[in-house]
């Protein structure tokens, strides 16, 4: 398998060269959404829900969509409407804050090693440093698959596709995530074997974690987690329910993509091939609120 293909941040993403980079490591879009780094696969001949087709096309994730309907940020012909559950064919005559909504082109996945100390956000009140202040330029318009809190680090999958990042965030798909964590405080192997079962902390009840100490180091414990619902910060609220502190946090894989030698802060495109494939192996989403990871 070749290296995957990066570039950090203030840099240009190269262009693509398609179909010889591995599954580890583009055509810019345009549309109403107005950050540079915010496509999809295009929509079936069917008549779909408005929301579903905005969503594909990159505009935003299908509930900030129907929020940004309710607010009458949304039109068809120069008229707002008031569901997102209007069918549509395709995106023809569509409008976003009056910016005409441009066709999906195809679906584009990138990974990306998110550094400690920015939010997974487009933009915070409180004008804390977000990932959109940091990513590459060249990025067509993407939004994250999930979520990584301010503290942690690592892999955070970067889609054009607003439908493909909500199948990849429902724990019904099954895609699995796995973290090493850094933590001070005695834990026993049983211990983080009974994770396996599950737990419930504060009336929130975790599903089933397979969790494995790696080494120790003196006072602190790497150890390595698997799951597959992302709730909000639920490795740290997981192993602080067993007495340990975390002190680093790093996810280093999201399904089959692992954040390998990816560096702080770069990035590195997925090839179409190994994308398609993927998506063949993910489970039938269920209707369902998707998690937030750790």
């Amino acid at each position: 398998m070749r290296p995957p293909s990066r570039t950090t941040p203030g840099k240009p993403l190269p262009a693509p060269r398609r179909g010889r980079r591995q599954a580890r490591t583009a055509a810019p879009a345009t549309s109403a959404n107005p950050h540079p780094a915010r496509a999809g696969a295009a929509p079936g001949r069917e008549p779909q829900r408005i929301a579903k087709l905005l969503a594909r096309a990159g505009i935003a994730s299908r509930r900030e969509i129907e929020r940004m309907i309710a607010d009458g940020r949304v039109a068809i012909d120069g008229t707002a409407i008031d569901t997102p559950a209007t069918l549509l064919q395709s995106l023809k005559g569509v409008t976003v804050d009056g910016k005409p909504v441009a066709p999906p082109a195809y679906t584009q996945l990138f990974l990306y090693y998110k550094p400690r100390g920015l939010l997974t956000t487009e933009r915070d009140p409180k004008g804390r440093p977000t990932i959109y202040d940091k990513l590459p330029e060249g990025l067509p318009r993407v939004m994250p698959v999930g979520r990584l809190d301010m503290n942690t680090e690592g892999l955070l999958l970067l889609t054009t596709d607003g439908e493909f990042k909500r199948q990849l965030e429902l724990p019904s798909t099954g895609v699995e995530r796995i973290y090493r964590a850094r933590a001070f405080g005695k834990v026993t192997q049983d211990q983080l074997e009974s994770l396996s079962e599950g737990v419930e902390i504060e009336g929130v009840r975790y599903g089933s974690i397979d969790a494995n100490i790696e080494r120790r180091t003196g006072a602190n414990v790497w150890i390595e987690m698997k799951l597959r619902e992302g709730k909000n910060r639920e490795v740290r609220r997981v192993l602080e329910y067993l007495g340990l502190e975390v002190s680093r946090l790093i996810r280093v894989a999201y399904g089959a993509f692992e954040l390998g030698d990816l560096q702080p802060g770069e990035v590195g495109e997925i090839a179409q091939h190994q994308l398609v494939a993927f998506r063949r192996t993910l489970k039938p989403a269920k209707s369902s609120k998707p998690g937030e990871d750790a």
